[in-house]
């Protein structure tokens, strides 16, 4: 079994900064790509930023220039650094790990329980 676990979240001023932080702990056997999605109200689940396993980043338009991701690869876990947030950052912020358990498995997706990031005057 994949564990992910999410910390960093909570209520933010406009212009205020967060660090999200995720671990992932059980039998991996490889690492596709970890990162971050968010999903507001109303809204469907996107990508905000994720590291491929050769530490190229995905990161979405919203986001770039603002939010930076990194990981510990030593550790399986990865974070996101976001600056300057605005009221539609405002969303539950969800870990995500793609790899696979074992060499000949399938690759899966796996989630965190999620983190609320509010952002609000």
């Amino acid at each position: 079994q994949v564990q992910l676990v999410e910390s960093g979240g909570g209520l933010v001023q406009p212009g205020g900064s967060l660090k999200l932080s995720c671990a992932a702990s059980g039998n991996i056997f490889e690492i596709t790509a970890m990162g971050w999605y968010r999903q507001a109200p109303g809204k469907q689940r996107g990508l905000v930023a994720e590291i491929i396993g050769d530490g190229s980043s995905n990161v979405a338009d919203s986001a770039k220039g603002r939010f930076t991701i990194s990981r510990d690869a030593a550790k399986n876990m990865v974070f996101l650094q976001m600056y300057n947030l605005k009221l539609e950052d405002t969303a539950v912020y969800y870990c995500n790990l793609r790899g696979r358990r074992r060499p000949t498995a399938p690759e899966s997706y796996y989630w965190g329980q999620g983190t609320q990031v509010t952002v609000s005057s």
